[in-house]
């Protein structure tokens, strides 16, 4: 502006400053509400794994399957839990930034208001003195030849308008020179804010990847865990565990009782047979319109 006194353009860069420090808190807040999600999130994974039943009757290889499953989700939870603090640690650390510049600023915007103030000062001084000398000036030309008293006068008000304005333009170049200093400090911290700003979400959204990444080497354990499952070793180690012998009770046959007779030697029942082991175990299939289980939308897991 090309007004002495305006701060227009000195006040429109304090407001985008403070709206890049509003900007820079809102995503120090972002931060920590997300680590409160993130840590209820694993906090009550934790809890389900280890206070839910799931499958707590299984035996043998789909067992361990099983307690490597809730092991695993347990883990997944910790490792929420520790994103939780992370966020925390990201958060503070923007909130260390952005105080850092609010002091630093803080130093130049109290050096600008002073030359402000003075600046301000002057030139109302010199306004006020230009506004004397225009009033003695037509008095002294015309009473110039005649009045001894009114050429002092207005000797002295151009004396002191000279000296006032001489003032005033040391002022303006001492305000100008400052505020171009300030300008580029101003300039140097936006770009310094910019490129942190953008470097911390760039980071937080690569934790959120590696804890993806994370999680899924620890499903990953899930799955080699269910690819050593066999269901002929749960269904003998069920038979072996839960068997009550090898034969077979004997067939029933009939005896005559009532006519000794007839019946002198009963007829004793045959000796049991041992039960043989049937067929192979039929393959498990998929019903119509299912996926396999180790498939998910076409994209093979094994």
């Amino acid at each position: 502006s090309t007004d002495l006194t305006s701060t227009v353009g000195y006040d429109s860069i304090i407001q985008h400053l403070n709206d890049g420090r509003k900007n820079c808190k809102e995503f120090e807040d972002f931060l920590k509400e997300r680590a409160i999600i993130e840590e209820k999130y694993g906090k009550e994974l934790i809890n389900l794994s280890k206070k839910k039943p799931c499958g707590q009757t299984e035996l043998n290889t789909l067992k361990r399957s099983l307690d490597i499953f809730k092991q695993q989700i347990d883990n997944v939870g910790q490792g929420h839990i520790q994103l939780a603090q992370t966020l925390r640690e990201e958060a503070k650390k923007m909130e260390d930034f952005r105080e850092k510049q609010k002091l630093h600023r803080k130093k130049i915007e109290l050096i600008m208001e002073a030359i402000h103030k003075n600046r301000n000062l002057q030139y109302k001084k010199t306004v006020e003195v230009m506004q004397m000398y225009w009033f003695f000036l037509p008095c002294g030309l015309i009473a110039m030849d005649r009045d001894t008293f009114s050429q002092n006068m207005i000797c002295l008000a151009d004396r002191s308008y000279q000296q006032s304005v001489t003032t005033m333009e040391k002022i303006r170049e001492e305000w100008q020179n400052e505020h171009i200093k300030a300008c580029e400090f101003f300039e140097t911290q936006e770009c310094e804010r910019i490129n942190y700003f953008r470097n911390a979400l760039w980071l937080h959204v690569n934790q959120l990847s590696l804890g993806c990444v994370q999680n899924d080497e620890k499903y990953e354990e899930i799955r080699k865990s269910l690819e050593m499952c066999s269901i002929e070793k749960d269904l003998d180690f069920f038979v072996n565990l839960r068997k009550t012998g090898s034969l077979a009770p004997a067939p029933v046959v009939y005896e005559n009782y009532y006519n000794a007779q007839r019946n002198v030697t009963p007829a004793r029942s045959p000796a049991p047979v041992p039960i043989s082991r049937r067929g192979p175990l039929p393959t498990p299939t998929s019903a119509p319109g299912e996926p396999d289980y180790a498939t998910v939308d076409g994209y093979s897991l094994v």
